[in-house]
């Protein structure tokens, strides 16, 4: 099995590997994604990358939806955290003293404020992971 493995990652293919037993592991090792399923022995169960709990194939279509939902959720933090530092630690560092246009609280920020939205920038973060629980995966 992990001749195949091997043959079709020569390939350029993107491999999954479904198994369950010992003569499975490195199949499942070698493998791109390993789904083991959780009623197969421990060795299978260590080696791959995702555990199938109810030792069911339907399950990989929901782990393959839940990943996206996770890697998509992850670049949307990612751009969240960007933009808080790309426009607020400069503010922080003063980069608006000399210009009389803005307030006096933004042009010399105090330290609480920074500390507040950077509070504010985690949890925007931390709220946005949370919409995976409620996330529709069928």
């Amino acid at each position: 099995k992990s001749g195949e493995v091997e043959v079709l990652q020569q390939n350029s293919v993107m491999v999954g590997m479904v198994g369950d037993g010992i003569n499975d592991a490195p199949a499942l090792a070698m493998a791109d994604i390993g789904f083991a399923i959780g009623t197969g022995t421990d060795i299978a169960i260590e080696t791959g990358d995702v555990i199938l709990s109810g030792g069911k194939l339907t399950g990989i279509p929901k782990a393959i939806k839940i990943s996206r939902k996770t890697i998509a959720t992850i670049r949307q933090n990612l751009f969240l955290a960007f933009i808080y530092n790309i426009i607020l630690i400069p503010v922080a560092a003063g980069i608006l003293a000399p210009f009389e246009m803005f307030p006096e609280f933004l042009r010399q920020l105090h330290p609480i404020l920074a500390a507040l939205a950077m509070a504010g920038s985690s949890i925007s973060v931390v709220t946005n992971s949370l919409r995976l629980y409620n996330a529709d995966i069928k």
